[in-house]
Parts: structure tokens; C-alpha cells; sequence
């Protein structure tokens, strides 16, 4: 089954891990942008990593992925919530090779996570790039530093599904102290078909066949994105009446346009005006341009 999520643990043994399979999720996101094919292989594989860890944090809010460099590509943000409802967008500049490597993509720069809990602080961690890191160790990297828990996981997509895995050590006391190398060692042998074209039990099985497995409910990720009409008017407001009157005078209308969904927001002069006296914002279809 497609944009499907699933938990597990190894009974007695102090490992647990997820596995994720993204199909319309995906392709939703890579509809909304005219994203080159290298870029489209990263979003998949960090869309798969925040479901992964979103679903390991058990995190009652958001949870945000950004790459950030001063290569081609210039930004990558992918967000999950804990209704595993997702949404990407990148930011690029020019012509990017098909064979670009992340370093050739990136060239100096950071991975940040960004947890913004309903209730409750925001937290960000950031962690530097380095050369020939893949997507999966800059993750692996964060989790140690951050977090302090051993995490491997192991990420793929090819523009049509993003699949990945993840296998975390739990604290000393819960199983067999070889649980984790036994565990780590299966799970070395996973193909990037198997995550991209099998049923996700199926590969469970096959990675670990011999083990004790318990699998959970699973759970469908899906694409939806928060902005709405509602928040761009909040965001104009925020920009003051003044900028937006002179926007106003120069093009005879403002429009906003969505990262994420590529969604287009168009206030006209009574929208503004009802905008700034108070009395909401006139319900205007979205205007394309």
C-alpha cells in the first residue's frame, strides 16, 4: 500500500524503528513546482526522513526540515504534522545537472530541525553539512548530536515514490546488548526497490525474517498545505497599510503566492481597505497569472 507508515519494535531486543512508503504525497508536492529531476530525488528522500522522524518523536505539532546552502540550491524545507500531513518547497538557481552530487548542490551549508509543538517552546538544532554526506547522514549526524540516540536510516526516491527506513538504539536495559548490531547489520541489506516498489510488510520480513517483529497500525501520510486567504490578509496586515497602499498604487492589485502549493492570493483595493478597517477580508477566488 502506497503513502503508508508503519511502526515496529524487535521484542527483546532495545530497537525500534519505522519504515515509510510516499506515493501521491509526493507527487503532489513535485506537481506545484517545475522541480530539475536531481532536486526532485532530495525532496523525496527528506519527505521520507520527516515522516520517519515525526512518527518516532510522537510529536503533537509541527515538525520542519530545512536545507540551506550557498550552491545552486539554495533551500530545501520539508514539513510534517502529527496527523502526518506534509508539504515541501526548494529554492534553486539556474541550470542544475542530473548527476549533481548533494555537496555539488549545497556547497557551505547547515541542516536545521524546527519541532513547533501545539503546547509548548519551539525547538530548533542545527547541524553543519559535510562534504560527501548524503541526506540520511546529515540526519544520522543531527540525532547523535542533538539527541544523543544511535539512528541509522536509509532514504530513496526516483520522482514517482520516496521510500525510507529508520532504526533507533533505545537506552541501555531494554533487550539483548547485541540486539542493536544484529538489527543494524539486517538492515544494511535493504535495496532501494524494495523501498520504492514492495509492500512495506513485505520488506519488513524480508529484512527480518528471523527476529521477533511487532508492527503497529500504519498511518497515511498526505499532502496538504495551511496557507489560505485568511493568513496572507494576517501577513499584509503585518506589513502596514503604507506598503501595501504604495504596492497598490504601482500595480493596481497585490498578489501573494504561495512556496509550498504555488497557490496565488490576489487583494485588489477593496479587499485592502476592508482589510485595514476591520471587517475581514472579501471572499475573491485565487486569480492565476
Amino acid at each position: 500500500m502506497k503513502d503508508s507508515l508503519e511502526r515496529f519494535l524487535f521484542d527483546g531486543l532495545p530497537v525500534r524503528g519505522e519504515i515509510v512508503q510516499l506515493d501521491a504525497t509526493y507527487k503532489e508536492v513535485l506537481t506545484r513546482h517545475p522541480y530539475p529531476p536531481v532536486l526532485q530525488k532530495r525532496i523525496g528522500e527528506l519527505l521520507a526522513a520527516a515522516a520517519l522522524l515525526t512518527a518516532t518523536i510522537k510529536l503533537d505539532g509541527t515538525l520542519v526540515m530545512q536545507l540551506r546552502g550557498n550552491g545552486p540550491l539554495k533551500m530545501l524545507v520539508v514539513e510534517c504534522t502529527s496527523e502526518m500531513t506534509m508539504r515541501a518547497t526548494a529554492r534553486w538557481e539556474g541550470l542544475i545537472a542530473n548527476d549533481a552530487t548533494l555537496a555539488e548542490l549545497i556547497g557551505q551549508g547547515q541542516f536545521s530541525i524546527m519541532i513547533d509543538p501545539q503546547d509548548g517552546e519551539t525547538y530548533q538544532g542545527i547541524v553543519g553539512f559535510e562534504k560527501g554526506q548524503s541526506v540520511a547522514q546529515i540526519i544520522e549526524t543531527y540525532m547523535q548530536r542533538s539527541e544523543q540516540l544511535d539512528t541509522k536510516l536509509w532514504l530513496t526516491a526516483d520522482g514517482e515514490t520516496a521510500g525510507g527506513l529508520l532504526i533507533q538504539k533505545l537506552p541501555d536495559g531494554h533487550g539483548d546488548d547485541d540486539g542493536w548490531d544484529r538489527v543494524n547489520a539486517l538492515s544494511q541489506t535493504i535495496q532501494d526497490e524494495e523501498l520504492l516498489n514492495l509492500p512495506l510488510r513485505e520488506t519488513l520480513y524480508r529484512l527480518y525474517n528471523e527476529e521477533k517483529v511487532r508492527i503497529f497500525d500504519p498511518v497515511s501520510p498526505s499532502f496538504a498545505c495551511t496557507c489560505s486567504r485568511e493568513r496572507v490578509g494576517g501577513m499584509l496586515k503585518m506589513l502596514g497599510k503604507a506598503e501595501i497602499e504604495g504596492l497598490l498604487a504601482e500595480h493596481g492589485h497585490v498578489d501573494v503566492g504561495c512556496e509550498f502549493c504555488n497557490e496565488k492570493y490576489q487583494f485588489d483595493q477593496v479587499d485592502v481597505t476592508q482589510l485595514f478597517i476591520g471587517h475581514g477580508i472579501t471572499e475573491v477566488s485565487p486569480q492565476l497569472h
